[in-house]
């Protein structure tokens, strides 16, 4: 009995589908960790190629095997253990994993300044995670009690670019800058006003998922920025062609057109199939941001956006970008599908005219050669009426002149006997040139 069948009493199951055990899995794939502030948390995303994700799982074994710990079991998506005072949390992705450090924090000490100490002084921990692709992101993610005390966050962040806000109904308060620090890592300030252990790891992993995400979906950017230009080369070329086909005549200057158009499509087609993942990805991944921001419940502090209104305002462009250039992909696309349609049938009307014309040359050719072969075969009856008549004459000739004729009883007039024999030989060749003729026409 498989592990997700259906107990119904009396020892009878319910087979299951066979991936229901994985479904339902899929649900507490990730679950939330509890958080007592203080925390400090280190969270990396890692971009893995084809073969990265197996790597990536045999490398955490190895790091867990070698502290005596048990590694991510086959197939599993997260995996959380816990060495040299840290807890480590495992998860894989589609296209990246992501390595997140709970350590041990002690807060913020009267006239000390969030994130203390340095986070390169944490790292060692950090340092010991396999690499399984380039990193993505890093962040420091500093979770405290609030105070009355001023933290001198103009201190820790960039003002210019600091996005501050009260979430889950004002039990705590968020801080970013979405700036690297000296280090490389993004801070992230969380000031607890009482959110309880769940909630508290609850808020931590969506902050998490927001850098993450928005991250990843800023990928697509560059992708886009990269295929522009040469969009722009391809709708040049394909105004050009356009233009061309006004103007147009003849085969050969069509068919010139048609393979140009084709050759456009196809270079289309190659850089559209190569974008087609990576601006999937931005679009799902920019969903996934907005869901974790709805779900936190941002009420603005004064004097300061929201993530949710300073996210918008600096990917919201970036987004257009790429919804822009697959737009433009996806009518370019239509544009020369209609360009080329227009031009094959025109090619086709033209090879039906050159077709139509052919058969008519070849249908007076076929007349002409009938006509000759009708001239043809008269001559031929001529002549051959004339070597038999000939031959009737020397014939006649033959007997008249040795006597054979009149020792039979006969008075042959060489001269009645020829001119008898024409029509006779005429007729008679006739027929048979007609019969072969004939009979070679029913043969073909």
């Amino acid at each position: 009995m498989g592990e997700a069948d259906l107990l119904i009493g009396e020892g009878r199951a319910l087979s299951a589908h066979p991936l229901r055990a994985a479904v339902l899995r899929e649900l507490h794939a990730r679950p939330f960790v509890p958080a007592q502030p203080p925390r400090r948390i280190l969270h990396a995303a890692f971009l893995l190629d084809a073969g990265g994700a197996r790597r990536d799982r045999e490398a955490l074994t190895t790091l867990c095997v070698s502290r005596g710990l048990a590694g991510p079991a086959a197939g599993a998506k997260h995996h959380h253990v816990s060495f040299g005072g840290a807890d480590l949390r495992w998860e894989s992705h589609a296209e990246f994993s992501t390595y997140t450090w709970d350590l041990p924090s002690p807060g913020v000490l009267p006239g000390m300044l969030p994130f203390q100490p340095a986070v390169a002084t944490l790292a060692t921990p950090f340092g010991e995670m396999p690499q399984p692709g380039p990193l993505l992101v890093a962040v420091d993610l500093h979770l405290i009690q609030d105070t009355a005390e001023d933290l001198f966050l103009d201190k820790v962040f960039d003002r210019a670019s600091l996005a501050r806000a009260d979430v889950n109904d004002g039990l705590a308060e968020i801080a970013c800058d979405f700036r690297a620090d000296p280090s490389g890592f993004v801070r992230i300030l969380v000031r607890d006003r009482g959110l309880g252990p769940d909630a508290a790891g609850a808020l931590v992993q969506r902050l998490l998922e927001i850098e993450t995400y928005r991250t990843l979906a800023l990928l697509g950017l560059p992708e886009a920025q990269r295929l522009a230009p040469a969009i722009t080369k391809i709708e040049g070329r394909l105004a050009e062609a356009a233009n061309a086909m006004t103007h147009s005549e003849g085969l050969s200057a069509n068919n010139k057109l048609l393979d140009e158009l084709v050759a456009l499509a196809a270079e289309l087609e190659a850089a559209a199939a190569g974008s087609l993942f990576r601006f999937g990805a931005s679009r799902a991944y920019l969903e996934i941001v907005k869901l974790r921001l709805a779900t936190i419940r941002e009420v603005p502090v004064p004097g300061f956006p929201t993530w949710q209104q300073f996210l918008d305002r600096r990917m919201a462009p970036a987004m257009r970008t790429c919804l822009s250039i697959e737009e433009r992909q996806e009518k370019i696309a239509r544009k020369l599908a209609n360009a080329a349609d227009l031009l094959r049938t025109r090619v086709d009307v033209e090879l039906e005219q050159q077709n139509r014309d052919l058969l008519t040359s070849m249908n007076e050719r076929t007349r002409l050669q009938l006509r000759m072969q009708r001239t043809v075969e008269g001559l031929s009856v001529a002549a051959i009426s004339y070597y038999v008549v000939s031959l009737i004459q020397h014939l006649a000739e033959g007997l008249h002149e040795s006597g054979i004729a009149e020792a039979l009883g006969l008075h042959l007039d060489v001269g009645l006997v020829t001119a008898v024999s024409v029509p006779l030989t005429v007729l008679g060749v006739w027929w048979v040139v007609r019969r072969i003729r004939r009979a070679h026409s029913d043969h073909d």
